[in-house]
């Protein structure tokens, strides 16, 4: 049974689907870091202003990180995605990944390669 819902963004007031729940609670949001309350928000956002808004609260929140905070990090104690999200763990550049410091992050520690984004 599909339980498919279409649903209003609260942001730019486009139609959208929020995923088939009936799959073990999956949605295409569950793809994205689980960063956000449910308080936060109140209902959902399309898939563009969800990623716009992951990217801008996980952008806040690096802002804040010294090396020292980084080793402490809560990126690393979130439950891993299986898929890297463009925009959030990398962008491309001349056809090559960069990685971004959520990336370097939710690994935990630095791999000592002197990457561009490393928060250590």
């Amino acid at each position: 049974m599909n339980t498919t819902k279409t649903k209003v963004c609260l942001s730019c007031d486009s139609s959208f689907s929020c995923g088939d729940i009936s799959v073990e609670n999956k949605c295409w949001c569950n793809d994205y870091p689980p960063i956000f309350n449910l308080s936060e928000g109140g209902d959902c956002l399309c898939p563009v202003c969800f990623k716009e808004a992951c990217e801008d609260k996980i952008d806040a929140y690096i802002e804040t990180l010294t090396p020292e905070k980084a080793l402490r990090n809560k990126a690393a104690a979130l439950p891993k995605t299986e898929q890297l999200i463009e925009g959030i763990d990398y962008y491309l550049e001349d056809e090559k990944y960069v990685f971004k410091a959520w990336f370097h992050l939710k690994r935990g520690s630095c791999c000592g390669n002197k990457c561009r984004h490393c928060p250590y």
